[in-house]
């Protein structure tokens, strides 16, 4: 099992604004850009796309209010596992965010994606600070989420 973690980002947001943000999956196809939403359903639980033709999809296995959510591949190449932290930070208004991936990978899958998977869940982080903050990604609608 391999598991890789994201930079553990400040989000300018209070742990229940953010996990109410995340917690509707329907909300992750707002956040991205226009470009990728091809192809991505979702529901309150679920979330599908089909990646460089692999179909690939998750479903919440776990809710703790404004602590954590917790996600299991469902119809993907490989088992994997996704664990999204909202910890409180200094100030009730900031979030200490940060994802965790567990994935069954063999070697070769581990040599091909395991860098790739470390970069996205650094953007996603990044990305979602820097929104936080006023720095919108290309395609993203702020007021969706009440930043």
């Amino acid at each position: 099992m391999a598991t890789y973690k994201s930079k553990q980002t400040l989000v300018s947001k209070a742990p229940y604004e953010l996990y109410m943000a995340i917690t509707d999956l329907r909300n992750i196809i707002n956040m991205l850009p226009a470009d990728k939403r091809e192809g991505v359903t979702a529901d309150f639980d679920s979330i599908h796309a089909t990646v460089q033709g692999f179909s690939i999809g998750v479903r919440v296995t776990e809710r703790s209010p404004y602590n954590l959510i917790r996600l299991k591949d469902d119809g993907a190449p490989f088992s994997f596992s996704i664990e999204l932290h909202f910890d409180q930070a200094a100030y009730s208004s900031q979030t200490l965010f940060q994802i965790v991936v567990e994935a069954e990978l063999n070697f070769m899958m581990k040599t091909l994606l395991g860098s790739k998977i470390q970069t996205a869940l650094d953007k996603i982080a990044e990305g979602l600070a820097d929104a936080s903050n006023g720095k919108m990604p290309e395609g993203f609608d702020p007021k969706q989420f009440g930043f």
